[in-house]
């Protein structure tokens, strides 16, 4: 079942992604012709015989080496299940990965791959900021395992990185931890350099490897497999599953490291479900389309904010003008400055709620990458569990507004941005009356 589709190339070219998406990885024969695969919606899976059980059962707890053309067999849905292997072999196209694994979130894909690369005693070295769900993981919940996060500021030179490395007690670095761009500031983080300086430290006893959650940008618009990285995750709850209607994650490396992320995956049961899995296929077969029309719209709108009398500073991946080093990191690195928006409004958090409070198309919630536009408060909201101060220094501002532009027409959503601009100058103008 979980062979893959013998047609991925047509006269010896490798077909793209985007028209592997309906069809990689699935025969229609294996069910009753059905032109889509259908959902595996089952907990368990019969056995031929007693010997097939116990074949399958040795190479699933790794009691022996497969054989060659082997693989291992349907067992149980913690395990494997056909509706999350068809989704797996579809989610390495774009990426070039060798394996992925889904998960039930994105979250769950983090926490899985790091405590299944991580062990007491190792430092993980991480940007800032990351979402704020990834920050309280890194800071709080592997403390408890005797982990310590260690935090690089966005402003950090590479000579800064270097000299922060070598001030970690030999043998302990284990993880460079990255989310580029960053959630929210749009904050570009090299991977090339980073992965050069994981490789220089590493030893075959002690291997550093690079992590990236590339959730931002997804896996259209950018691959850090090709720039050095280990492993990469996404929250696919966002432009991969793209219309916020579940909630899922991934994770895609090589077979080995993969393999070992997978173990860890059937122990804490953190895997996708058939259901969502299926959801995500039908997502996928639409991913480009999706992404290449918001971030068409985002260019739009994020160029006419920046010209808006009540916008201090926008944060978008070409107004990077000011920075040289961003520049760079963005003409290596990606290949669309994607959909996410952040801006400074005038004013302070009083003027951003304002702003928030007076949308009407486009709606107040957390989350991104859904075919609808967002807008919301990164500092009281995804990350209202970093401190103030600790904000102030990733450059999370009280003003901070973070949109996440959807396929709606643009002209509409500068309509709704318009009005809820006048609600603020309109109270604004009143409040300065009233003194």
């Amino acid at each position: 079942m979980s062979k893959l589709h013998e047609h991925a190339q047509i006269s010896g070219q490798t077909l793209r992604p985007e028209s592997l998406m309906m069809s990689y990885g699935y025969t229609p024969a294996w069910s009753e012709g059905a032109i889509k695969p259908p959902i595996f919606q089952t907990s368990t899976f019969v056995f031929k015989n007693a010997e097939e059980g116990k074949a399958f059962f040795e190479l699933a707890y790794g009691l022996r080496q497969a054989d060659p053309d082997e693989e291992m067999g349907l067992i149980y849905s913690r395990l494997n299940n056909p509706s999350l292997e068809i989704l797996e072999h579809r989610l390495t196209l774009w990426d070039g990965a060798e394996e992925a694994a889904s998960f039930a979130s994105g979250m769950a894909a983090i926490s899985t791959t790091l405590l299944a690369l991580l062990k007491p005693g190792d430092v993980v070295l991480h940007s800032e900021p990351v979402y704020g769900g990834s920050d309280f993981f890194l800071k709080n919940v592997l403390r408890k395992f005797g982990i310590t996060a260690v935090g690089f500021r966005p402003t950090a030179t590479p000579e800064e990185l270097t000299a922060q490395v070598a001030g970690i007690e030999q043998g302990r670095l284990a993880m460079i931890f990255v989310e580029t761009p960053a959630n929210p500031t749009n904050h570009l983080v090299d991977l090339e350099a980073c992965a050069a300086l994981a490789r220089q430290h590493s030893t075959p006893e002690h291997p550093i490897r690079l992590v990236v959650d590339n959730t931002f940008l997804g896996p259209v618009f950018q691959h850090p497999l090709k720039h050095g990285a280990d492993v990469v995750l996404y929250s696919a709850t966002k432009f991969i599953g793209g219309h916020s209607d579940l909630i899922a994650g991934a994770a895609l490396a090589s077979k080995p490291l993969m393999k070992e992320i997978k173990a860890m995956r059937t122990f804490m049961g953190t895997m996708c479900d058939p259901n969502t899995g299926w959801m995500l296929m039908r997502s996928l077969e639409t991913l480009k389309l999706r992404m290449e029309r918001a971030a068409q719209s985002a260019q739009v709108i994020a160029d006419w904010l920046r010209e808006h009398p009540l916008v201090a500073r926008t944060y978008y991946l070409t107004h990077l003008e000011h920075n040289p080093a961003q520049q760079d990191i963005y003409r290596r690195h990606c290949l669309s400055p994607g959909s996410m928006i952040s801006f400074d409004i005038k004013g302070g958090e009083a003027e951003a709620f304002r702003f928030l409070n007076a949308l009407k198309l486009i709606k107040l919630a957390v989350s991104l990458g859904g075919t609808e536009s967002l807008a919301e408060h990164p500092g009281t909201m995804t990350h209202s569990d970093i401190t103030l101060e600790e904000q102030a220094e990733m450059g999370i501002t009280p003003q901070m507004i973070r949109l996440s532009i959807g396929v709606e027409d643009p002209k509409d959503l500068m309509l709704d941005i318009s009005q809820a601009f006048e609600a603020v100058g309109v109270v604004k103008e009143r409040e300065m009356e009233l003194a």
